[in-house]
């Protein structure tokens, strides 16, 4: 009995069977002394959101609403029990990017998987457990690489792959290619973890990368000749930044009020937002380059306009916990917001943000990403018994075509 127990402990759930009524995470709420409803209220009334300036999100709670809920935008597809994603700091959130609709690579301990949706398959790309070297030579790559590095953050993009890591490690790969390519330390800073990683296109064509780290650093990276190419430093720790569609202006948030934006060939200061009442761990642009959005541990994600930038175009307040990461869809339809745990929302930009939709589940989130095509959305779930990789598809009003895809 104990082994069956087991299997069906490990079983995954299709959309089929949660359109039978199975609960999308598996949890076996009839054998349990409590439902899913009075959980759910349990858990919302025992959460306690970090913050770093006290009772942040209590103001919040007084002067902020919730947009409702109603929209329907991405349908549950499938909970892979065999992925089992992990964090390992509690304010970063960046560590699940899906490559395609079918191509999520994501951190389980200290290895870099990658999971096919399409073949569910796992396999591993790089073990950071032992020592990582890097099989290329380049100009201030560390030849003798790392060893039992831990991941703080990730970011994958066409065939580039970028890790940071808690002593301000890089180590860069080619997904096509064996080995590593690039390892280096940003900084020798007693704090020197890596928050944020963000690959992009240069305007001259090439992959580039920047990092932002505890040391209040910006660094551009090219991918190329692993060189950097700019440094722009700041008085306080870069918890994330994110380049503008242009590559003209640089979001930066961070252990401060408020947030900056930058010009991206100087890293002089371009403009400043006002109205996040903690501090910042996320950022995103939505691709028309006008707007950019803002996550904070106030609980509210706040989506700024640069033709006007003294008040936001929306609040955005989470259910329970700061918003510790953002994704515009590559069309601008949608801006995904996560909170630490157990909600995601999905929120329709056409509709001025004023509907959403809510992905509610049980357990810490170590990230969420669209697939560039916008079709499928991962979520990875870190939880001691249910960790999972869930993943949603969109909706389509022509559904009955989604079985030739």
């Amino acid at each position: 009995m104990e082994e069956e127990a087991e299997e069906e402990e490990e079983e995954d759930t299709s959309s089929s069977q949660a359109r039978r009524g199975r609960d999308i995470q598996g949890i076996p709420w009839e054998n349990l002394n409590i439902t899913r409803q009075s959980y759910r209220k349990t858990r919302l009334g025992q959460y306690r959101n970090y913050e770093n300036i006290p009772l942040s999100g209590d103001a919040v709670d007084k002067k902020c609403k919730q947009k409702p809920k109603g929209g329907n935008y991405y349908d549950f597809f499938h909970n892979t029990r065999s992925v089992k994603p992990t964090i390992l700091h509690f304010q970063l959130r960046n560590l699940v990017w899906a490559t395609s609709k079918h191509d999520v690579y994501l951190m389980s301990n200290y290895s870099m998987m990658h999971w096919s949706s399409l073949l569910h398959k796992m396999t591993e790309i790089v073990n950071f457990s032992g020592h990582v070297a890097p099989t290329e030579k380049h100009a201030g790559s560390l030849l003798e690489g790392f060893t039992h590095t831990q991941i703080s953050t990730l970011a994958v993009k066409d065939d580039f792959l970028v890790a940071g890591g808690f002593q301000g490690e890089l180590a860069c790969k080619r997904v096509d290619k064996q080995g590593v390519s690039f390892c280096t330390r940003t900084t020798y800073d007693d704090n020197a973890i890596t928050n944020a990683v963000e690959i992009y296109d240069s305007l001259s064509g090439g992959k580039h990368f920047m990092a932002s780290n505890n040391d209040g650093g910006v660094r551009e990276y090219d991918m190329e000749s692993f060189q950097l190419m700019n440094h722009f430093h700041f008085p306080w720790p870069v918890n994330h930044s994110s380049l503008s569609p242009d590559r003209k202006l640089i979001a930066v948030v961070g252990d401060h009020l408020d947030g900056l934006l930058v010009d991206s060939s100087n890293g002089k200061t371009a403009a400043s937002v006002e109205g996040h009442l903690d501090y910042s761990f996320a950022s995103a642009w939505h691709p028309d380059g006008k707007l950019f959005a803002t996550g904070n541990q106030d609980k509210t994600c706040r989506v700024w306009d640069l033709r006007n930038l003294s008040n936001p175009v929306s609040v955005l307040k989470g259910n329970m916990g700061a918003v510790r990461s953002l994704r515009f869809s590559s069309d601008g339809q949608f801006l995904v917001v996560a909170e630490p745990a157990d909600f995601v929302h999905v929120y329709d930009t056409n509709l001025n943000y004023e509907k959403r939709q809510e992905i509610d589940f049980f357990g810490e989130i170590s990230g969420v990403s669209l697939s560039p095509d916008d079709e499928s959305l991962y979520i990875g779930v870190w939880d001691r018994t249910y960790a999972s990789l869930l993943q949603y598809k969109k909706r389509h009003k022509y559904g009955y075509l989604d079985s030739f895809v």
